[in-house]
């Protein structure tokens, strides 16, 4: 009954998986907020009288 063995081994097996998706999720979070960031930035250049893209 080697029940650290199998553990060990289902650890190493989804671990990697586990952070790609930890890494994926921040970096989705991270581009959102980035995203809206430029965004709002964006429309306090556009009402503020300077149309940045013409």
């Amino acid at each position: 009954m080697n029940t650290t063995q199998d553990t060990r081994g289902t650890l190493d097996r989804y671990l990697p998986l586990l952070l790609g998706l930890l890494a994926a999720l921040l970096a989705g979070k991270v581009l959102k907020k980035m995203v809206w960031s430029l965004f709002a930035m964006y429309m306090a250049l556009h009402y503020s009288g300077i149309h940045p893209f013409g």
